[in-house]
């Protein structure tokens, strides 16, 4: 076998690829698009790759509410928040996230009248139940402040409250890691790996597949059984061609996810790498295998979207496949997707170390071996 004949079939179907307007498109410009929506959707606007950012909320006190809206406000920011003090009605209902503070609040607190506060929100996203647990939290912990302060003898008063928080705690919680990082990942940490898994699936199960079948069609493969170079080297090239095309797009989302999106891919990128590397060999033996059983182009196009987008949804590319039931989970251990995915994870979101990511690898690369070896055997030039 001629890796030299292979190499020129696998530049020349490149070339052909990457120049043609639908990869451009599906490479550079859709991963962008995907990332930040799906990225904004999962993660409810409040969630990204590099922490947790603070939800504005608007706050509008009427006439004269005291020095406790004060104290509430810091409270509510240490809680997460991003206070916006506003004054006028349509500046105020301008914002997605609201609390009106009534007048007299202080002096209603202080007396012992029921003051009741409501949190208003325009929108109910995944994040809405932590707003509400933050906020009465801030409440609470103004409300015991106000307690212990009157409990002492002292007359609640913003110096007295610096002095209770200046006072040693006799209960407090140290919180740390009780083994590795396992936390249901979502926002930019979810979608970029997912979206990435997805596309890469997506050209080279269309594009990749259609290409094949065009070419048998219009007779250019028998042009390649006449000449001196062998079945082995025509079907290597094929597959090097679209796994050429598979490493651009995985480079180029990789690139966007941590230039544009501030996703850290962790400490073990190489291996990240590696699992990539191996799914994008899975994927391009899957599309030379489809392009070999498919009869036309349609066909190629209709089962390369319909095997994309199902393995994408039951393998965990769409959403986080912690939050689907122990049926969905169990499926997604038997699934390529499901093999990606899960070791992205373990590597960009868990921290788990290389060894996490060694035996879904190893799944992808004979899976790219098995179906590479079935694609061999189907492979026919008419």
């Amino acid at each position: 076998m001629s890796f030299e004949r292979a190499r020129f079939i696998a530049t020349k179907d490149f070339l052909y690829a990457i120049r043609g307007k639908e990869a451009l498109l599906w490479i550079f410009v859709m991963p962008i698009v995907f990332f930040y929506f799906i990225g904004t959707v999962i993660g409810g606007g409040g969630f990204t790759s590099g922490g947790e950012a603070k939800r504005p909320l608007a706050v509008r006190a009427e006439g004269s509410p005291g020095f406790l809206v004060a104290e509430l406000e810091r409270r509510l920011d240490e809680n997460g928040f991003e206070v916006v003090r506003t004054e006028d009605e349509t500046t105020f209902a301008s914002h997605g996230r609201r609390l009106q503070i009534p007048d007299g609040f202080t002096e209603r607190v202080l007396g012992g009248t029921p003051t009741p506060l409501s949190l208003e929100r325009r929108e109910v996203d995944l994040s809405s139940q932590l707003d509400e647990v933050r906020f009465v939290r801030a409440v609470y912990t103004l409300l015991a402040d106000v307690v212990a302060a009157a409990e002492a003898g002292e007359e609640p008063t913003p110096a007295s409250f610096a002095r209770l928080a200046a006072k040693p705690r006799a209960l407090t919680l140290v919180s740390r890691p009780a083994g590795e990082r396992r936390r249901i990942p979502t926002g930019f940490d979810q979608a970029i790996p997912g979206i990435l898994v997805m596309f890469t699936m997506i050209v080279l199960l269309t594009s990749g597949t259609s290409t094949l079948v065009v070419e048998r069609e219009q007779g250019l493969l028998r042009r390649l059984a006449s000449t001196p170079i062998s079945r082995g080297e025509i079907v290597l090239g094929k597959w090097a061609g679209r796994m050429l095309l598979a490493l651009v797009q995985v480079a180029v989302a990789m690139l966007f996810g941590a230039l544009i999106f501030g996703l850290d891919w962790g400490p073990d990128v190489l291996m990240v790498a590696l699992v990539l590397v191996a799914w994008a060999a899975f994927c391009a033996s899957l599309g030379l295998l489809l392009g070999c059983i498919a009869r036309t182009a349609s066909q190629a196009i209709g089962l390369g979207v319909l095997t994309a987008n199902v393995l994408a949804a039951l393998g965990g590319c769409w959403w986080p496949i912690e939050v689907t039931s122990p049926a969905m989970q169990s499926l997604a251990t038997v699934l390529p997707t499901g093999w990606a995915m899960d070791a992205m994870h373990q590597l960009v979101n868990y921290r788990a170390g290389p060894a996490s990511a060694v035996g879904n690898t190893l799944l992808l690369a004979l899976g790219a071996l098995a179906i590479g070896w079935l694609a061999v055997r189907r492979f026919r030039y008419e």
